[in-house]
């Protein structure tokens, strides 16, 4: 079945992504080769018959075969593609994440296999700029209105694109730590999510204190990716984990969601760690049974690999898949060579 409704142009999304993985490149006088190539991927770009939500839809289906049968773990998060010093003649862009150079955004959903930690392909990618408009206040806006609901879409669109893994989990960082994700997230998604706050519990305390009475399920070593400024190592943690009843915040528009989730809090402290280097403590928000250690270990093992999408994004903003190089201005072509960029970063 054709993807666009014309077989050429179907062929000639195929023949850019060929390109871009080929040259590392998201530069079109590299990926056309010669002047008629050029030609052929602006010409592609300006289609108004090639949507950015359809090359991603394409690629996610294709993923989304390569995931049957397997556990996978999706990872979401947000990154910024920013123009500072490079905005000149771009287009129907608004300000990126420093509010004043030009720039748009990508929140994208890979999938890894659980397993042997591969990373399999991109599931979705919601690409977007801000909008001129002053927005209303953040909490006079309902959950649909905001962009943080974007974290909800992406695992709506895992349901159903990973609809033949045999699990997925979705794992997010602390931006995810959003009460109405998991009070909406279906119910073939799992969450695996670090704690942004220290949330009122049902019985009246707080998260925080409520750690020190949890179970200790023992120590454990954990790979601590390399970062700007730290290298690589491991981290021997101790982990304690239990349930909790997270309240619904108060001043909230959505008064539909419950007015408590009974959920697991699982936590990873690092004992001597060293010297200079701060201790890693994670704790992670779960709807997963933790009853014993070897739970506990999971959970780790599973947030361990949202990881792979920080790799994904040094790959697209450190080689020749430099968005923020490409000679493109306009918005609407951007966001497709972005789509196609963060497609072949994860292939």
């Amino acid at each position: 079945m054709s993807i666009f409704g014309d077989v050429r142009l179907d062929r000639r999304l195929d023949w850019m992504m060929e390109r871009i993985v080929s040259t590392g490149s998201v530069v079109l006088r590299r990926l056309g080769q010669d002047r008629a190539g050029e030609l052929a991927a602006h010409r592609f770009l300006d289609n108004d018959r090639i949507e950015v939500g359809e090359i991603i839809s394409t690629f996610s289906e294709r993923a989304g075969a390569r995931c049957a049968g397997r556990r996978i773990i999706a990872a979401q998060d947000t990154t910024e593609i920013n123009f500072s010093g490079r905005d000149r003649g771009r287009t129907g862009l608004g300000a990126g994440g420093n509010g004043d150079a030009l720039g748009f955004f990508i929140h994208p959903v890979i999938a890894i296999d659980r397993d042997d930690e591969a990373v399999v392909g991109l599931v979705d990618a919601q690409i977007w700029t801000r909008e001129d408009a002053a927005l209303p206040p953040h909490r006079s806006r309902i959950f649909a209105d905001k962009k943080s609901y974007r974290w909800l879409v992406g695992a709506e669109r895992s349901q159903q694109r990973l609809a033949a893994a045999e699990s997925v989990v979705m794992v997010g960082d602390r931006e995810a730590d959003i009460y109405a994700l998991f009070a909406r997230c279906p119910k073939a998604i799992d969450l695996v999510v670090r704690s942004a706050y220290d949330r009122s519990l049902s019985d009246d305390t707080r998260l925080l204190e409520s750690l020190a009475d949890l179970p200790d399920f023992g120590a454990m070593e954990v790979k601590v990716s390399a970062r700007p400024g730290q290298k690589a190592r491991l981290a021997r943690v101790r982990l304690r984990a239990g349930k909790i009843n997270l309240r619904r915040p108060q001043n909230r528009l959505d008064d539909g969601d419950p007015k408590a989730l009974c959920l697991t809090v699982v936590e990873s402290y690092e004992v001597q760690p060293p010297k200079g280097v701060k201790p890693l403590n994670w704790r992670l928000l779960t709807n997963l049974a933790v009853d014993d250690e070897a739970n506990a270990r999971e959970i780790i093992h599973i947030y361990r690999q949202r990881w792979r999408i920080e790799e994904v994004f040094r790959a697209l903003k450190s080689t020749g898949l430099r968005l923020e190089e490409t000679q493109v201005e306009a918005a609407h072509r951007l966001f497709k060579l972005a789509a196609l960029a963060m497609s072949a970063a994860v292939r």
